[in-house]
């Protein structure tokens, strides 16, 4: 089989075909591209169009086009959806000698309510009728089509058994295709299924419309929602293997890593991570006009987007009813989970019978559940739904209150990298301020609203404040501490972000895993520093045989009628400053009796080479209880070495660390 690689300079189209069961569609799409697009033999022994039905078609100026031929039958309105959703031109076929029927009706209906970008109509079968009903029925089509979308398009009569209109159809296909936006080939893959199937020797195949992105051979993708990690073996456009297929490409998949049993129509093939499942929508919803029934809140319905039919209930924020031509903001809550985007359309049918009854706009694919009744939440749907990418991320970080990094805001907002790095930028250089605060993280940069910086700068500067009142001699707060009060939620990499911006904007001191007050620093002052000399003294005077633990807490309490806890922040704080040391549990020297200690040492090691406990004990007047403590001591800050039960010098050039504790 030839194989190929995509030109991602030409331009890929997909057309589809519309209208009421047995009005030619099919037989129109063979007359162009010479493919029969009823595969199935049910298909073929009713003559009717029962699944979608695909064909390559190739037209000038590098355009590439693919047909989607979806059924007309009212029993097929499903299939019919999820191939008008993949569509860039429909052609909405009336057959000349029938005119309009119900599901002519219909179709345009599901062709309104997804806004397709183009279209045109046909009138088929024009070698059945003379020209003057011809006539009659071009005049009867555009009164049908007056106040649609497709008011102004081009009606063509065409004859798929003689030909005549098919050279003005192609040049009106041409002149509609070219001017369309090309698809976001660039963006992340997105690949809404419409059929999978097995192919012996190559296992599980999906294909449908690519939405977005490139697709290569061996990309690792996911099945969603039930997010199931595939790898692409292969891909197939119009039957031709390539190694990468473009958006607007019609695909099939040969992957690996799942069973044809474990995909279904209306999965999503996907970027790892890309889109998340959810139960619960906001939209835009508008309701059919010309209906005789409203729609109403918790109505049950058929949810029907990309390829995928879901059942589902209607809420609406702020009515009871929706009446027929009405719209209004909504949240649809699913009885399975879906994936979509922003912006994905969306349509509606009664669960029985199943009729078109509306469709809209999707707004938030992953929803909270909203109150009711509330202009604000309406007001925030409104902005979400039709707010600039900045007033979309600030309206997010105001109403979270939490940050968001670069990437995370580009997945909230459904835009590119380079759209959200354009976001920083211009926040960065405007003169004129916005409420949203951009800071440095590690690798990308974060936003977080003013308004909740303002509020948690304010809460860590009055959280600081008391602890050093509390606390005077302390260096600072761990900031594990604050995060736990102030902002337990937030990602450790952004707490830890903002923290440096704010240390390095001189709003605070940051030091190592410590937060204090821009400037503070612990100096002992009036009573404070008169009790921090007291105690300082009860061990400098003591020398080599301090008080113990219990000694100087009965001395604290009763006679400074202090508290525990307040003796312990006295004595830690001696500790960091280096006044006292701690050699051993409950067991506190001043420095200057440990450098004592050493000189001692040294100097008995110079005159005997070595020394028992006993030896140390008589040099320097104190008790067995604190020697061998203080020789153990000395061992570790390698000034002493055990030999036996002597000591001798670490070093043999008598190297000693005249520091105590260094």
């Amino acid at each position: 089989m030839e194989k190929s690689v995509v030109n991602l300079e030409d331009h890929h189209i997909i057309i589809g075909t519309a209208g009421h069961v047995d009005h030619g569609k099919t037989q129109l799409v063979k007359a162009l591209t010479g493919v029969d697009t009823d595969r199935l033999k049910e298909e073929k022994e009713r003559g009717i169009s029962i699944e979608l039905g695909f064909a390559p078609f190739v037209l000038p100026r590098g355009l590439q086009a693919g047909f989607v031929d979806v059924p007309g039958h009212e029993r097929f309105i499903k299939q019919m959806v999820a191939g008008v959703s993949g569509m860039d031109l429909v052609m909405l076929i009336i057959a000349a000698d029938e005119g309009i029927m119900p599901q002519t009706r219909e179709h345009l209906d599901i062709i309104e309510l997804l806004q397709v970008p183009r279209g045109m109509v046909v009138l088929t079968k024009a070698d059945l009728v003379d020209e003057e009903w011809l006539e009659l029925m071009v005049d009867e089509v555009k009164e049908f089509l007056s106040g649609t979308s497709l008011s102004q398009v081009p009606i063509i009569a065409v004859s798929s058994t003689t030909g005549i209109g098919l050279p003005e159809l192609k040049q009106c296909i041409v002149e509609k295709v070219s001017h369309l936006p090309r698809r976001p080939f660039a963006g992340a893959v997105r690949l809404p299924i419409d059929r999978v199937f097995t192919v012996s020797g190559f296992g599980t195949v999906v294909t449908g419309t690519l939405a977005s992105g490139v697709i290569s051979a061996g990309d690792v993708l996911s099945i969603m929602p039930s997010e199931r990690t595939v790898r692409v073996r292969g891909l197939q456009v119009h039957g031709k293997k390539v190694d990468a297929a473009q958006a607007g490409q019609r695909v099939a998949v040969n992957v690996t890593g799942v069973e044809v049993s474990q995909v279904e129509r209306g999965d999503v093939l996907a970027k790892p991570g890309l889109l998340t499942p959810s139960y619960r929508i906001s939209v835009r919803l508008k309701a059919l006009p010309g209906r005789d029934k409203p729609l109403k809140d918790r109505e049950r319905i058929r949810f029907h987007s990309g390829t995928r039919e879901t059942l589902g209930r209607i809420s609406l924020l702020d009515r009871e009813e929706l009446a027929p031509g009405e719209e209004a903001y909504a949240q649809i809550i699913l009885e399975d989970p879906i994936v979509t985007v922003k912006g994905d359309r969306f349509v509606l049918r009664t669960y029985s019978p199943a009729l078109t009854v509306g469709g809209g706009q999707i707004i938030e694919p992953v929803a909270a559940k909203l109150k009711k009744n509330r202009q604000d939440i309406v007001y925030a749907l409104a902005t979400k739904e039709t707010g600039s990418p900045i007033e979309r991320l600030t309206h997010h970080l105001t109403q979270t209150g939490n940050p968001l990094s670069m990437s995370e805001a580009a997945k909230v907002l459904d835009v590119t990298k380079a759209e959200i790095e354009s976001i920083v930028t211009e926040i960065r250089s405007s003169e004129t301020p916005f409420d949203i605060f951009v800071f440095q993280g590690d690798g990308e940069p974060y936003f977080l609203a003013v308004t909740r910086l303002e509020g948690l700068v304010k809460s860590i500067e009055r959280e600081l404040g008391a602890f050093h009142q509390k606390y005077p001699l302390r260096p600072g707060l761990p900031k594990e501490d604050l995060k736990g009060r102030l902002t337990p939620q937030w990602d450790q990499k952004a707490y830890g972000a903002l923290l440096a911006t704010l240390h390095q904007k001189g709003r605070i001191s940051l030091h190592e895993n410590l937060l204090a007050r821009s400037g503070y620093v612990p100096v002992p002052e009036g009573e404070v520093a008169r009790r921090l000399n007291a105690l300082e003294q009860q061990f400098a005077s003591t020398g080599l045989q301090p008080p113990t633990l219990s000694e100087v807490t009965k001395e604290w309490v009763e006679a400074e009628q202090r508290t525990l806890s307040e003796l312990e922040e006295y004595l830690n704080y001696l500790t960091e400053s280096g006044r006292l040391q701690k050699i051993a549990d409950g067991l506190l020297f001043h420095r200057q009796a440990l450098q004592n200690f050493i000189d001692t040492v040294e100097k008995g090691l110079t005159s005997y080479g070595e020394l028992t406990v006993a030896d140390v004990r008589n040099l320097t007047g104190s008790s067995r209880k604190y020697i061998v403590p203080l020789l153990e001591w000395s061992d570790r800050e390698r000034v002493t070495r055990r030999v036996g039960d002597k000591r001798v010098a670490f070093s043999k050039n008598m190297n000693f660390r005249k520091e105590a504790g260094h």
